[in-house]
């Protein structure tokens, strides 16, 4: 009989209005996401995050005050305990999954605890970042080991990403055809696969972030096996002044404007609920694509707790138990082409 503690890694959001600030003082103290010396990055933080917070604070105003990501991690998590408890019924195995939120409550110290006094014999490290990048998985990682250092003695095993993983892909190409043929009501759709960006200076230090998001996107499009169908992938949530990785989904949407095209539009990336979507995609985009002219907006629901999607991980976990290497890559070999320093197969 063994113990396997299932860690899903997330970033974590803010749960009242009051915690809109340190939570983006948390973010951008983070050196994954801004490399300078600690002192410097201190200082940045707070002004950064002094100044993003009444615009933050008005975002997550629209969706109740505060970020729904928890309350959907944790039926991910009770989705998931019971897809591995279905297969393990008889064993004498138990497996219970637990949530490491990287900037917000519960954060990793704690989720540390409460894998230690639950003493699994495995625990495998389920990051809820199907695409793999150093600023989002590699920072939760990170903390998690530096946490985890002293008072963890079983062996970890990390599911590193799985942007081809079959389970997601089904879900995503089920939660889209739907959206597909109410779009194709008004012409023929355009779909807009959006994930979350970053500035392109990452993906030029090896990070493979974007070239996985290509992964999960060829994989989906084959799925949908429509052989007539116009997509896009594209990326949202630019901030500052540094370029990002291009195309924006906000000039994708003036561009099927421009062409009279309806659209359904995809999170990608994002495999709950949160401000992004809700806010960003569901609100603020779709206003943007009714003011082109574009003649129908459909956006797809994240793939939550969608049956295949939790299939899929619970089929990863599997995977990933016993595992002689440390490192779980879809398949167990590297997917990600030499260029990419980043991958954590070769770091």
């Amino acid at each position: 009989m063994s113990r396997i503690a299932v860690v899903l890694l997330n970033l974590g959001g803010p749960d009242r209005p009051e915690a809109v600030r340190p939570f983006l003082f948390n973010l951008f103290n983070d050196p994954h996401i801004i490399a300078a010396p600690a002192l410097v990055r201190g200082l940045l933080a707070r002004l950064l995050a002094a100044r993003r917070a009444k615009v933050a604070r008005e975002v997550y105003a629209r969706i109740g005050g505060g970020s729904p990501l928890l309350a959907n991690t944790q039926a991910q998590a009770s989705a998931l305990d019971l897809a591995l408890m279905a297969t393990t019924v008889g064993s004498g195995d138990e497996i219970r999954s637990f949530i490491a939120m990287r900037y917000w409550h519960p954060f990793t110290d704690v989720a540390v605890r409460a894998v230690q006094e639950f003493k699994p014999d495995e625990v495998i490290l389920l990051p809820l970042y199907p695409q793999y990048s150093y600023t989002t998985t590699g920072s939760s990682l990170r903390v998690w080991f530096q946490e985890a250092a002293a008072s963890l003695q079983a062996p970890a095993r990390i599911v590193c990403c799985y942007p081809s993983e079959p389970g997601f892909v089904a879900a995503l190409a089920a939660l889209i055809r739907p959206a597909y043929e109410r779009a194709s009501l008004t012409g023929r759709p355009r779909i807009l696969f959006s994930a979350h960006g970053l500035p392109k200076r990452v993906v030029e230090q090896g990070d493979p972030y974007q070239s996985q998001v290509e992964m999960t996107v060829a994989a989906v499009v084959a799925k949908l096996g429509i052989a007539t169908l116009d997509w896009q992938t594209c990326y949202q949530s630019r901030v500052g002044p540094l370029e990002w990785i291009k195309p924006y989904t906000v000039d994708e949407i003036a561009r099927a404007g421009a062409e009279r095209r309806p659209l359904v539009v995809v999170p990608i990336a994002f495999v709950s609920e949160h401000s992004e979507t809700l806010v960003e995609l569901d609100i603020e985009y779709r206003h943007l694509a009714m003011d082109k002219g574009v003649p129908r907006y459909e956006r797809v629901a994240a793939v939550g707790t969608h049956p295949a999607f939790i299939a899929g991980l619970a089929n990863l976990v599997r995977g990933a138990r016993g595992a002689t290497a440390g490192l779980c890559p879809p398949g167990g070999e590297r997917i990600c082409a030499p260029q990419h320093g980043r991958c954590p197969c070769a770091t």
